[in-house]
């Protein structure tokens, strides 16, 4: 009974780690990507006299969510390949018992 709850909670627990992993790298990488586009923006489209300080902070906070939720991803895929490894260690253990 025991192992067939642990069982469960390791599957369930890959699959969240996964589903945040993707999650998180899909909002990190879309972060990043507007950073730069914010960058361009206000390297081309803004006037030289105009105050550029709002679209660099913008930028600077973009760039380091990107960075923050990409770290996150990273974290996220780490425990999935670990839980993963896990399972198969117990699936592996119960066969040779068997």
């Amino acid at each position: 009974m025991q192992v067939t709850i642990t069982l469960i909670n390791q599957i369930h627990m890959s699959d969240s780690h996964r589903n945040s992993y993707y999650t998180k790298m899909l909002i990190g990488f879309s972060a990043i990507i507007a950073s730069a586009l914010v960058t361009f923006y206000a390297i081309f489209e803004l006037d030289k006299d105009t105050d550029w300080y709002f679209w660099a902070l913008v930028a600077a906070f973009l760039l380091c969510s990107g960075i923050y939720f990409s770290l996150q991803a990273f974290v996220h895929k780490v425990k999935s390949d670990f839980s993963r490894r896990a399972k198969q260690r117990e699936q592996q253990k119960t066969f040779t018992a068997d």
